[in-house]
């Protein structure tokens, strides 16, 4: 993995992307990941060139501790990371879960916001910036690659987030995250609060800077790229954007967001976007969340086309309908014409051809009107349909219906 504000031949800046799905994805109410199911998504995103993957949260449960230890051994290239409390013995025990990885790093969090220190923590600020220097501290008595994050940082008085960087820094932590944990900030509101913190503590030059989003409001993926348009060089998200509540910033959203609009923010990842319906697919089974078909990206409806207007551009130009070209994550379809009421005479004839059906334009022109008939009222018309209607003759289309 290239080092902090690293860049290659493009110029561009390497954005590290750093995968939650089997630690905050899992939090999703109703999802258990078993240690099998976390080691294949584990290997899937380690094909793909996922930069890092928290595997877990090791001091939870025996189980999570035994699941995190089997994603470290079976992963060989990317970091492999476990979250863990500003408690000692929870920063040993993710230790000893990852000590097997190749590349471990230990996650350490406390909460930076007035309500949770005062109704979660009940503890002092003066108190919180000592168990942050300790546990940093402690981690990096065991690896070297430290992360620290400042939990609800977005709700979090900008002084002590200062306080508590310059003292993980210290402490020796490598990546400062900024969590918006329950999702409530504007894109605005993270830029500046990236850019206030690399005014009051210089020192974060030294360190990669890191986001972690929530989609409570719906704003995570624009969230995630304020962040990197204001210095941010990590960000954290999960597959299918699952997660607590409202979910996770999406994996597949902000990798593809990044791949359209990277040259204009001056950055890249090292992700194989080719891997993305497939690990897409693995989360949904594996966690039982099934994708919304209108989800960004990996949505079954993401490049279906139903209206005829759309069909007829598509049909000339894919670009004219679609940001992203489906192969580029690896669909296993690619562009598809729907035909229902919606449809136009292009999409109609392009979906005839393609089933190998080559009629006069005669004959094509009674089918189209067949089908308007039997499309009215009907959300989709299957291929079998549409063969029959260019079968038929002129009076079939009732029997078609039948």
């Amino acid at each position: 993995m290239q080092g902090v504000n690293s860049s290659n031949q493009t110029g561009r800046e390497r954005v590290v992307v750093f995968d939650t799905t089997l630690r905050d994805g899992e939090q999703a109410a109703g999802v258990c990941f078993s240690k099998a199911a976390k080691v294949e998504i584990a290997t899937l995103l380690d094909g793909m060139g996922v930069d890092v993957i928290e595997a877990g949260f090791p001091g939870s449960s025996a189980g999570e501790h035994e699941a995190v230890r089997a994603v470290a051994e079976c992963v060989r290239r990317a970091r492999v990371c476990g979250l863990s409390r500003a408690i000692p013995a929870e920063v040993d025990r993710s230790w000893l879960a990852l000590r097997g990885a190749r590349s471990p790093r230990i996650h350490v969090f406390l909460s930076s916001s007035e309500i949770h220190l005062a109704h979660q923590l009940h503890r002092g600020a003066d108190e919180v910036v000592e168990m942050a220097r300790a546990a940093v501290e402690r981690a990096r008595g065991y690896t070297d690659d430290v992360e620290w994050s400042c939990m609800d940082a977005t709700r979090s008085d900008p002084e002590l987030i200062a306080r508590l960087v310059r003292v993980a820094i210290g402490a020796g932590a490598t990546t400062i995250n900024l969590p918006d944990t329950v999702g409530c900030a504007r894109p605005d509101q993270v830029a500046a609060m990236f850019r206030e913190l690399q005014a009051r503590v210089p020192e974060v030059g030294g360190v990669t800077l890191s986001f972690h989003g929530q989609d409570d409001l719906g704003m995570a993926t624009a969230n995630s790229l304020a962040a990197i348009s204001a210095g941010a060089r990590q960000v954290e998200v999960a597959v299918n954007g699952l997660g607590e509540r409202a979910g996770n910033t999406a994996f597949e959203e902000v990798v593809m967001a990044l791949r359209v609009h990277g040259e204009a923010l001056g950055v890249e990842t090292g992700v194989d976007t080719r891997g993305i319906w497939a690990v897409s697919q693995a989360v949904a089974r594996r966690s039982g969340f099934a994708v919304p078909p209108n989800k960004a990206i990996v949505g079954g409806n993401a490049f279906r086309h139903a209206s005829g207007i759309h069909q007829d551009g598509v049909l000339k130009c894919r670009e004219t309908y679609e940001a992203v070209d489906p192969a580029e994550i690896g669909h296993p379809v690619g562009t598809q014409i729907v035909l229902g009421k919606l449809s136009g005479r292009a999409g109609f004839a392009s979906r005839v051809r393609a089933l190998g059906i080559a009629p006069s334009e005669a004959a094509l022109e009674r089918a189209f009107a067949r089908f308007q008939e039997l499309a009215d009222g009907r959300s989709e018309i299957a291929d079998e349909e549409l063969a029959a209607l260019c079968r038929e003759p002129d009076t079939g289309a009732r029997a078609a219906r039948a």
